[in-house]
């Protein structure tokens, strides 16, 4: 007997050592734009297996833009290849919802119980719900920044010191610049790729997207008709030439461009690229109604697809560890985003210190108080919303319409693509 037990003892030890110590969980995850979140993706997801070797994240073909993203996960939807989180731009949580497609956090929320301890405030929260259902949780927030070259500016007879405050200012800051020659151009605005820049103009006048019951187009009344003739006049007076995304970036980080607005997401990006080529400064971007203006919140949310039981338990640890402290830590000096947890942005083992001794960042947290939720479109046809807005505001770009027969082509197609009640 006293033979057996020995033989049952050993045979235990063996199986302990074969067999790992808990089942391992592996997540399938899916982002957009490499360009901004290889690096930090990557960070975060180490630091995470570190902490929870039970769990494996692999990571599925990311997505160009939050356009491409959204299609690919709606194109994946019961099939295999669906991810088990996806990372999905905020203006796109309504087709998510629409659908039925995304796991409701809010039981899990509720059964969380302290959220708030975590750095997930009320407010935080409310950037990833639609109709005050709790389907992502906010990840990467952004508003828009204004970015210069002060050698140019002070090449132009402007004050790097102080920046312009107004779009008459930077109009007549970029025709100076413009004017300098050599191959110099005044501004790119970066208008392309979704409407989140016109809505930085349109919210700016104090607009919106649609009427208060979605049934109609709002953005072609008159804060809509302010926002396009400042892209008209940035065009004709300011020295914008018609520059493609990529050929935008390139301009202005080879010192050939005055005055660059987008995201403060890029500012890593920027930074990196420009190097010691000029004196790079960031600031405010105008409002056209200083007292009624805001600004559109960008970046994306973190959302559960699977549901499965085990791999939900798993997927909420990974969810509130990206948009959590620690992630947020790392996205903001990654990208240049603002934080998205309160805890990340006061705690100096996160980001306490970091934008005292980073000042090119702090454009975008003085921002904050005039951020308002980027507009989603109801329906089915989002996508096609936002192509329809971008298109007619290349045609002002290249002079190709005025500017209130573009918008009002714009609001024509886009009333006729809005869903009926």
């Amino acid at each position: 007997m006293k033979h057996i037990t020995q033989l049952l003892a050993a045979a235990a030890v063996s199986m302990a050592i074969a067999l790992p110590a808990h089942a391992e969980t592996t997540l399938t995850v899916h982002y957009p734009m490499p360009g901004f979140f290889k690096d930090v993706m990557d960070t975060i997801s180490k630091k995470f297996m570190e902490e929870n070797p039970d769990i494996k994240i692999q990571f599925a073909s990311p997505s160009a833009t939050y356009e491409e993203g959204i299609q690919t996960v709606l194109r994946q939807v019961g099939t295999s290849e669906m991810p088990d989180i996806t990372f999905i731009g905020l203006n796109r949580l309504r087709m998510l919802d629409e659908r039925d497609v995304a796991v409701d956090l809010g039981p899990l929320v509720q059964k969380d119980g302290n959220m708030a301890e975590q750095g997930f405030s009320d407010t935080i929260l409310k950037l990833a719900q639609v109709k005050g259902k709790q389907v992502g949780l906010a990840f990467a927030t952004s508003n828009p920044i204004m970015y210069y070259n002060a050698d140019l500016v002070k090449a132009a007879g402007g004050d790097p010191e102080n920046p312009p405050k107004t779009w008459d200012e930077v109009i007549a800051l970029g025709g100076k610049i413009k004017a300098l020659g050599n191959g110099v151009d005044g501004i790119d605005f970066r208008w392309q790729g979704d409407d989140w820049m016109f809505s930085a103009l349109l919210f700016g006048a104090g607009g919106k997207m649609l009427s208060e019951d979605e049934s109609k187009v709002a953005f072609n009344g008159p804060e809509g008709q302010k926002a396009v003739e400042v892209l008209h006049r940035l065009v004709t007076e300011g020295g914008m030439p018609v520059f493609t995304k990529a050929a935008g970036e390139q301009a202005f980080a080879a010192g050939k461009v005055g005055f660059e607005f987008q995201t403060t997401g890029a500012l890593r990006n920027t930074i990196k690229n420009v190097g010691n080529k000029f004196d790079l400064r960031t600031a405010k971007i105008p409002l056209i109604d200083p007292v009624n203006g805001h600004l559109p919140t960008g970046g994306n949310a973190v959302v559960i697809l699977t549901h499965d039981a085990a791999k939900q338990d798993a997927a909420w640890k990974f969810a509130k560890f990206a948009a959590g402290p620690y992630g947020a830590s790392v996205v903001v000096p990654g990208t240049g985003y603002v934080p998205n947890n309160e805890l990340a942005a006061k705690s100096v083992d996160y980001l306490g210190d970091f934008y005292k001794q980073n000042p090119l960042f702090q454009a975008g947290l003085s921002q904050m108080p005039v951020m308002t939720p980027w507009y989603a479109f109801p329906g089915s046809n989002g996508v096609k919303v936002t192509q329809t807005i971008v298109d007619n505001l290349s045609r002002i770009v290249d002079q190709s319409a005025e500017p209130k027969e573009a918008l009002d082509d714009a609001a024509a197609d886009v009333e006729d693509m809005l869903p009926r009640s």
